[in-house]
């Protein structure tokens, strides 16, 4: 089987307005501008595309499994109906301290969804706003872009300082 191309995208900070207090419902879910289009323009180019996001407020107790299925159904919903289209949906919901291999920088909802959709990783991109997503696409070997939609680029840009690395673009 020939391995494809996809585009990843985090969500909060390039899809929707990041919130310091986590996006805890549909009514606080926000599009960035021009997300909409962005995306339709990605579906008539045929690229997939993936949502490769941290869910900490799950580990937290902030909110439930339950409502974030909920969040990224009606996400997916508003995207489809603007004429794009999102392939899939991997989060990582424990707590920052759990020590798990998903949540960003590590690469293991990259790696997941390049078995479960056929992705070839090297061949891709990683879009995000913060130097997690830029490591966790390095990782991997994605190109990656950094997006300064969503966080403080000067804070993004110390970040990266520190942890040696750059984005592609």
């Amino acid at each position: 089987m020939r391995r494809k191309p996809a585009v990843f995208l985090d969500r909060d900070g390039v899809i929707n307005f990041d919130r310091t207090d986590y996006v805890k419902s549909w009514d606080e879910f926000r599009f960035l501008p021009k997300v909409l289009a962005a995306l339709r323009r990605l579906r008539e180019a045929r690229c997939e595309v993936y949502i490769i996001t941290n869910q900490a407020g799950i580990g937290r107790g902030i909110f439930s499994y339950r409502t974030l299925l909920s969040i990224h159904l009606r996400m997916q919903i508003a995207v489809r109906k603007a004429g794009g289209m999102i392939h899939g949906i991997q989060f990582c919901p424990h707590h920052p301290d759990a020590g798990c291999d998903c949540r960003k920088p590590a690469p293991g909802m990259l790696k997941k969804a390049a078995v479960k959709y056929g992705i070839d990783l090297s061949r891709s991109y990683f879009v995000g706003d913060s130097a997690k997503d830029i490591l966790a696409g390095h990782a991997v070997d994605c190109t990656t872009i950094l997006v300064q939609s969503g966080t403080n680029p000067d804070k993004v840009s110390k970040q990266l300082r520190q942890s040696g690395t750059t984005p592609t673009f």
